[in-house]
């Protein structure tokens, strides 16, 4: 009996053993005969994997095509994908053999590299690009100590000629994780792109196009020998610009050479930048910024040394340290001083009644209306051409009281004041033309600040002693905090109604580039080209032509006219020669340009601006601006500058505008002495 049940066991085991296998038989059968290609095409696309190769970066030029921005071809340190079982005691020996050459790439850095590329490690993971000679030796001969490690050649950017025009061409450096995932696959994480200048304002036209190589991967991942079909990657586009070469550098080293002339003096004159622009055009032939910026210095991990002189730490702005990262022509504002008066004058010979000939202002030192700003001197009687000439404060405040706020703040915006220029460069930075609605925004809110702490102080000196008081004294107190309430809401009401309102002080700072007045050097220029150019203000611009790989012209820029300006014909006529005063004999800039041909005559105005900031001396430190043009009689270029803390704008980068005009017109050559002969051998 018991030998039956057993068999019966067996036999059903038996067939539930076979009808699996039936099962599986006809499963297999169905998987080759009818998703044969399906299956197989999965298993292809887990071992075949697309590697990015990088295409070469466009070049730039400057407008005569001497080259401002290359590439070359350098070492390159790549890991691919380190097993977990020796990627620590790999990563800490690439990092001690990296130490003497990159002392910033460490073990927690390459494993953060590692880490973000952690789903793609069959693709090599960058570590230093551009690595020496001596170190390729190096790694090459430790090679068993350094499994996945590999040595390759690849274009990288460079710049020929270091730092100049740095701020102008921008960087480029790593992507990030946010520029990566708004790539639309454009990138990878090992790319470098654009982050500052036009570097990254053409991003698009200079990165080209990624080519692609099919790469067989073994089960882990790991690459195999096997390569199978490469997709050649396609160039950027080159970019000639606007820029003039040679009057860059003239530039570059005229504004570093008064710099340094003048920290003898000043200690903060640290800071300075100029442009210089066809007034016919907006082409900008230079443009300068000091500290300077290295292009070559972004390609790799940035150095704490490096960090710090681009990014100093502390708290608030250092006029001692001032970080070199920032393209001060365009990034940052200040108040013209007196380079704002050619607004003033148009704005009252606009106004009517006023001739720029017959019209005289009395000049005894100082205004004769509250707050009786002083003037530079003692000018005596004045009219449009000998105030301009002398810079006289008193002669400009009393064309500010006929013209009216609303005539001056006319004029400023319709030259493009206290408004992005459009150039094409990223981060423009916007000026201020000072307003009624903006004072009374701007009043409404610090003002309501401070009173609503100085209410929250009463309350808080008030109620712990209401607390504590017997009625008969709360009483007291509480008569007591009514009073002083309402002593505290009646001076809030009179410091409302004077700060919030436009005051007649404000027109007179405003006449004379002071109070809020705040815009970049580009505004500045782009005004005094305006002036110059007879009223059409253009789109400063600093791309010429788009040109292919092969050097076919893509695209032309044209000249963009923004807009014509409402300020007549003579008005403007009027000012020009009201600035050719301030260079002729008695005007502040007379000692920059007395040797300038008769033909050549430049037109300028100098300033002389308080700087505004917290800490600095109202009356003991200013910032030096220079705005000017020239030939008067046909204009071509127009130039303006600053110095922080140069006190004065003719004595500090007004040198860098005669500088710059003796280049361009050829009465001096500036270049030639700047290039290093070469030597035999």
């Amino acid at each position: 009996m018991k030998k039956n049940n057993l068999d019966r066991r067996l036999r059903t085991y038996a067939a539930v053993i076979f009808g699996l296998l039936a099962i599986l038989c006809i499963k297999l059968a169905i998987v080759q005969l009818a998703y044969s290609d399906v299956y197989q095409v999965k298993a292809k696309e887990n071992r075949i994997r697309l590697v990015s190769i990088k295409p070469t970066r466009g070049e730039i030029y400057d407008r005569f095509g001497e080259t401002l921005a290359a590439n070359e071809l350098v070492y390159t340190l790549s890991l691919t994908n380190p097993g977990k079982d020796e990627k620590d005691q790999l990563v800490d020996h690439l990092a001690n053999s990296l130490q003497p050459y990159y002392p910033e790439v460490t073990a927690a850095v390459i494993d953060e590299k590692i880490a973000a590329q952690q789903f793609r490690l069959f693709e090599p993971v960058v570590i230093v690009r551009d690595i020496p000679w001596e170190l390729v030796v190096q790694l090459e001969e430790d090679r068993h100590n350094l499994p996945g490690v590999s040595i390759e050649i690849e274009p990288l950017r460079s710049y020929p000629q270091d730092a100049l025009a740095g701020h102008v061409l921008g960087y480029i450096h790593s992507i990030n994780q946010d520029e990566l995932a708004a790539s639309d696959g454009q990138y990878n994480i090992n790319s470098l792109i654009g982050k500052s200048g036009l570097e990254k304002q053409y991003e698009e036209e200079l990165r080209g196009t990624y080519g692609a190589r099919r790469m067989e991967v073994d089960a882990w991942a790991r690459p195999t020998d096997r390569e199978l079909v490469t997709l050649e990657p396609i160039p950027g586009n080159n970019l000639k610009l606007t820029l003039d070469l040679k009057l860059q550098k003239v530039m570059e080293n005229s504004l570093e050479t008064n710099l340094t002339r003048l920290q003898q003096k000043y200690p903060k004159a640290k800071v300075g930048s100029a442009v210089v622009m066809d007034v016919r055009t907006g082409e900008v032939l230079a443009m300068a910024s000091s500290p300077e910026m290295r292009p070559d210095d972004w390609k790799g991990n940035i150095s704490s040394r490096l960090a710090a002189y681009y990014f100093p730490q502390g708290d608030g702005y250092n006029p001692m340290e001032p970080g070199a990262a920032l393209n001060r022509a365009i990034q940052v504002t200040y108040p013209p001083g007196s380079t704002f008066k050619p607004i003033t004058g148009m704005a009252a010979l606009e106004s009517g009644g006023v001739s720029p000939l017959n019209d005289y202002v009395n000049c005894h030192g100082r205004y004769w209306i509250a707050p009786y700003i002083q003037c530079t001197g003692v000018h005596g009687n004045l009219n449009y051409y000998s105030a301009m000439a002398k810079s006289c404060n008193v002669y400009f405040q009393e064309m500010a009281r006929r013209a009216g706020k609303e005539a001056i703040i006319k004029v400023a915006q319709d030259f493009g004041l206290g408004q992005k220029s459009g150039i094409d460069l990223p981060y423009e930075a916007q000026g201020l033309v000072p307003t009624p609605e903006w004072k009374r925004e701007l009043n409404a809110l610090l003002i309501d600040r401070k009173y609503d702490n100085l209410r929250q102080k009463l309350e808080d000196k008030y109620e712990p002693l209401l607390q504590e008081a017997s009625p008969e004294q709360a009483k007291e107190l509480e008569r007591k905090k009514q009073d002083e309430k309402a002593r505290l809401e009646a001076q809030y009401q009179i410091d409302y109604d004077f700060d919030t309102n436009w005051q007649p002080f404000d027109t007179f700072n405003m006449s004379i580039g002071q109070g809020a007045n705040q815009y970049t050097i580009i505004d500045l220029v782009n005004f005094i080209a305006t002036v110059a150019n007879g009223g059409d203000l253009m789109r400063p611009h600093l791309l010429k032509q788009i040109l292919s790989p092969d050097q076919q012209i893509v695209k032309e820029i044209e000249p963009e006219l923004i807009r014509r300006v409402s300020v007549s014909a003579n008005t403007l006529a009027e000012t020009r020669r009201a600035m050719l005063q301030v260079t002729q004999p008695g005007g502040t800039a007379a000692f920059l340009f007395n040797g300038f041909p008769a033909d050549i005559k430049v037109a300028a105005k100098t300033g002389t601006a308080q700087t505004n900031r917290v800490g600095d001396s109202v009356m003991g430190e200013f910032h030096g601006i220079f705005i000017a043009f020239a030939p008067v009689e046909n204009p071509q270029v127009a130039f303006a500058g600053v110095v922080e803390y140069g006190q004065t704008g003719s004595d500090s980068v007004g040198w860098v505008a005669k500088d710059v005009f003796e280049q361009y017109f050829g009465i001096q050559d500036h270049y030639s002495p700047l290039i290093a002969p070469e030597t035999d051998g």
